[in-house]
């Protein structure tokens, strides 16, 4: 399963690529063919990749580290702390299929933005919660986002989630990528014990996981 989604995505990017190309014969231009980039930290990067996998408009997830100091960190020293970096995923989504908007919605909507201390049962600034804006635009988006669920008395706790400006990230080991995928029982284990799930739930009530067409 995993191979084959690995090769759907290449011929889906490869896809756009070349329609970005040829797409002034069809009386449209490269820029209406492009993709774009999110990035989120979410706490668990096999959850937070699962969970954008599930979204209609995302095209490819990446789990890796940013928004730290350290060069080439690892698994290892992300975990241990020190190194600044957060488990993140980076997302490439068709804009003309979803909106940069509607992927910080539905990221408000899968983890507990009122958490500083990390997510669920997992501890640590590793493992907080963080949105990395690739742009200015999805800076102002993200911010205004964040306001609008504050001031809308939905959360009884502030949102605690920053909005930074995006740094160099780092693709997580191989191990890591689909691991929901790879390794389905452990995966759903760790997901339940966790309480990840029941967690967002209890937060959201029936907006819990809104955009997500499974998980």
């Amino acid at each position: 399963m995993s191979l084959l989604k690995s090769r759907l995505r290449r011929l889906t990017l490869l896809f756009f690529a070349a329609f970005a190309g040829v797409a002034g014969f069809a009386g449209m231009s490269a820029a209406e063919a492009k993709t774009e980039t999110a990035i989120f930290a979410g706490g668990c990067f096999w959850c937070v990749e699962s969970d954008f996998d599930h979204v209609p408009g995302v095209l490819e997830t990446l789990s890796g580290y940013t928004g730290g100091t350290l060069e080439n960190p690892t698994y290892r020293d992300v975990t241990a702390g020190g190194s600044g970096h957060y488990e993140a995923v980076k997302i490439t989504f068709d804009p003309a299929k979803t909106s940069y908007a509607t992927l910080v919605d539905i990221f408000w909507r899968s983890v507990n933005p009122t958490d500083a201390g990390g997510q669920f049962c997992d501890r640590g600034a590793s493992y907080a919660t963080a949105i990395f804006a690739t742009t200015d635009e999805q800076k102002t988006i993200a911010e205004m986002s964040k306001q609008d669920l504050d001031t809308s008395g939905k959360l009884e706790a502030a949102i605690v989630t920053p909005i930074l400006p995006a740094t160099e990230f780092y693709a997580a080991e191989d191990y890591h990528q689909d691991y929901y995928q790879k390794n389905p029982i452990r995966y759903n284990f760790y997901r339940t014990s966790c309480r990840r799930d029941a967690s967002v739930e209890a937060l959201w009530g029936d907006e819990a996981h809104r955009g997500i067409t499974e998980h």
